[in-house]
């Protein structure tokens, strides 16, 4: 049923909750995962258009990749990893449909305010436009005081 699942990762907390959940239903399933990281920033955002270099944060966001993927590749997954660039949600949504995903999931986040607009915003347009299921984990919780 879920042949490849792609994984959204943010290179946060959020992903320690949600890997856990992935790699079990992965293996259930016999499912090929696909981890994703949007990096969003200046460089990212312009990096074909300007022709620019990778910058630190982009370099960071690939080795980020490259750990998780050796680590569920350790476990005995088949995984693949993409490093996308621009605006999370339509570069989410675009992997998924290029690679043929049948489940795109995503970890949810215990901000308030700011934290809620900005990835809440991108949950929001990942889980209205998807054709394919989408899985939303809970991210770590966070201490009250």
């Amino acid at each position: 049923m879920y042949v490849r699942i792609l994984v959204a990762l943010e290179n946060g907390r959020a992903d320690d909750a949600l890997l856990p959940h992935v790699s079990d239903l992965a293996r259930r399933l016999g499912s090929s995962l696909l981890l994703v990281h949007v990096a969003d920033g200046f460089a990212a955002r312009n990096f074909a258009s300007l022709k620019l270099a990778e910058s630190d944060e982009i370099r960071a966001d690939r080795a980020y990749l490259d750990r998780r993927a050796a680590d569920l590749r350790g476990a005995g997954h088949a995984v693949e990893v993409q490093l996308a660039m621009g605006e999370p949600a339509r570069e989410i949504l675009r992997v998924a449909a290029e690679h043929g995903c049948d489940m795109i999931a995503m970890g949810t986040h215990g901000h308030r305010f700011i934290g809620d607009l900005v990835h809440g915003s991108t949950i929001s347009e990942v889980r209205h436009k998807a054709s394919v299921p989408v899985l939303l984990v809970p991210g770590v919780a966070r201490a009250k005081g």
